[in-house]
């Protein structure tokens, strides 16, 4: 994997390609080399405005570098990180009687490689995609293929859906989403009797996403469910959250929500769904197949190769809770799974 690396000193400024870095690291100084300190202190400013401009210049040649910014006014097209929206102040619980995160708990601590593996950057870095016109594309094994843009989506109506959210790393969340079940879709394309899963595409765009010019990932990301898992009741296309749009490091403008998956499975950003008859793939499973299965049900009993699933963490919360068969939603979907191996088909 191609990964940026901080240097110690006035290399901590910027963050150097992996070729630039190696080829630091090859110079060896020689005693002939040593140089007073002040011609020395002279020539660190030169080669710290040299890094600086050699960053600048790996933007433009696709190192994937993201420079640090604290401009977060509303330019056009961009979310104002400084705005905060106006939220209904009436408490919401998810059925177990747990209450919401809060939207800056929501809104601040995400996952979404396509711009950093910074979980407290995803915000910053995420908040000028462009989520309008959008358009996402339904075809594949039915008999009514479609593109359905933001209006027409709207025509599935919208219900607030307070779900939990277990990530594969150990952490949760309870989050109040807004949008519909994504059944309402399916049976609108009419899934023809040979479509057995659901594919699911993400946005592909390098020049808003950066993470996506890494070699590493096959992007872009996608996902899938079994067609049965796909049209069950809990399935959800969210395009808001706390009664407003989605902002972008959530998802925007439209993601899916499997609450008794691992939170990966919830595919962000989504531009293609297809039926198809074979298994499809998934980017997790493609990259550590024996880390991350197709399904990712939550399963405590079934620890991930480098940690165990058993406890969690949930956000604004201090110590650890047991996690739940399902993440708590076996009642409702274990029907799902009657007879399989959950150790083997994880």
């Amino acid at each position: 994997m191609s990964v940026c690396s901080e240097r110690a000193g006035f290399e901590a400024e910027v963050q150097l390609c992996p070729l630039a870095l190696a080829t630091m690291q090859q110079e060896k100084i020689r005693s002939s080399e040593i140089t007073p300190e002040e011609v020395y202190l002279s020539r660190r400013r030169v080669l710290r405005l040299g890094l600086w401009v050699a960053a600048q210049a790996a933007l433009v040649n696709g190192c994937g570098v993201a420079l640090p910014t604290d401009r977060q006014g509303a330019e056009a097209g961009c979310v104002d990180l400084r705005a905060k929206p106006n939220i209904d102040p009436r408490p919401r619980f998810d059925e177990l009687g747990d209450p919401a995160n809060t939207w800056e708990q929501i809104t601040t601590y995400n996952n979404f490689y396509e711009f950093t593996m910074d979980k407290q950057r995803v915000a910053e870095l995420a908040r000028c995609l462009k989520i309008s016109p959008w358009t996402v594309r339904v075809g594949g094994l039915v008999r009514n293929p479609r593109t359905y843009d933001l209006d027409t989506l709207r025509r599935f109506g919208e219900e607030e859906r307070i779900y939990r959210l277990r990530c594969v790393e150990g952490w949760s969340m309870v989050i109040p989403w807004v949008g519909f079940p994504l059944r309402k879709l399916l049976r609108e394309v009419e899934p023809l009797p040979s479509a057995r899963y659901v594919y699911f595409e993400s946005l592909f765009d390098p020049q808003q996403m950066p993470e996506q010019n890494r070699p590493f990932y096959p992007w872009p990301y996608t996902e899938g469910l079994r067609l049965d898992e796909a049209m069950h009741e809990l399935t959800f296309l969210a395009t808001g959250l706390y009664g407003h749009p989605l902002p972008p490091q959530n998802g925007a403008p439209v993601r899916l929500v499997v609450p008794w998956k691992y939170g990966f499975k919830s595919i962000k950003s989504i531009v293609k769904i297809e039926l198809v008859s074979e298994q499809p793939r998934t980017l997790w499973n493609t990259v550590a197949p024996n880390e991350y299965g197709f399904y990712s049900n939550v399963n405590p009993t079934k620890p991930h190769p480098r940690w165990s699933q058993a406890t969690e963490r949930r956000i604004g919360e201090s110590g650890r809770r047991p996690t739940l068969m399902f993440n708590g939603y076996e009642a409702a979907v274990a029907s799902l799974y009657a007879g399989m191996d959950l150790q083997a088909n994880y």
